[in-house]
């Protein structure tokens, strides 16, 4: 997350909605469920991050769309309003970028997200537009450190990641950016002992917060198993670079926390409801 030049839109045609068994269209629907977040600086330049809905009900089980993200993002951006990029289809098939303030900040400053307590992880409570709120990917596609155990994921496999690289979506409609890494670290697992791992790609400024996740797209190793459903792996957080020599590394954040993080948003909901 960097100050960048406000980039031009590639033109291209948008890419097909909907959500249904094949495989891209599984990954589609993670790209339904993906957005920009930005903020203007006032100096022609402007703050970018990516940020993901997760379908995550209240403790009494009425329906709530929680946006993940960095806390970097998130924190990077000093005024009490960003932008959240919704799409919005129109009549023969087109779609529109339709960015929409996202209130950050209280009127005294403070933030309005919660923040995991050890990791580079964001949650807030949001109301979506209804096509947004549909979206939203079922909280147990977050996977656990027992999933990955389960499913065999390791080294090699490859996941795939969504963001807006420099501030560049992947038409003028503001669908985000699709890209493939593989694992690169291993042991993966357990994630209270490695609670970050490596993916093999390239990562540039706007990608923080964007979901890393599996679905059959991307390949595993042969002989491990196939999980049964898509599952978001983890949350983008930064690249890695010792020096000033970027290594085209990510760094990535178990879903775990992601869990986690809600968990705190559902009890801070119960202690401003009060007994």
């Amino acid at each position: 997350m960097f100050d960048l030049q406000t980039p031009p839109e590639p033109v291209q045609e948008p890419p097909i909605a909907g959500l249904a068994a094949p495989a891209w269209d599984l990954t589609v629907g993670l790209i339904s469920a993906t957005v920009q977040l930005d903020q203007n600086n006032g100096d022609a330049t402007r703050r970018v991050g990516t940020g993901f809905l997760i379908e995550a009900p209240r403790p009494d089980g009425s329906p709530r769309t929680v946006l993940v993200t960095a806390h970097h993002v998130l924190a990077g951006m000093a005024a009490p309003e960003a932008r959240i990029g919704w799409r919005v289809e129109m009549p023969g098939g087109g779609w529109r970028f339709a960015p929409e303030p996202l209130r950050i900040r209280d009127e005294a400053g403070e933030a309005v997200w919660t923040r995991h307590p050890e990791r580079d992880i964001a949650v807030m409570e949001i109301s979506a537009p209804p096509v947004f709120a549909r979206a939203a990917i079922p909280l147990g596609w977050l996977a656990s450190g027992d999933d990955l155990t389960a499913w065999q994921v390791g080294p090699g496999d490859e996941l795939l990641t969504l963001g807006f690289p420099r501030g560049y979506s992947s038409n003028t409609a503001g669908f985000p950016i699709l890209r493939v890494g593989r694992i690169a670290s291993w042991p993966l697992t357990p994630i209270e002992s490695f609670p970050v791992f490596l993916l093999d790609f390239p990562v540039f400024p706007g990608n923080s917060g964007g979901p890393v996740f599996w679905t059959p797209a991307a390949r595993k190793l042969p002989g491990t198993v196939q999980p049964d459903h898509p599952f978001i792996a983890g949350v983008l957080t930064s690249e890695v670079r010792p020096s000033d020599e970027p290594l085209g590394i990510g760094l990535v954040a178990h879903a775990s926390f992601v869990r986690e993080a809600i968990a705190l948003l559902d009890a801070t909901d119960v202690t401003e409801q009060g007994p």
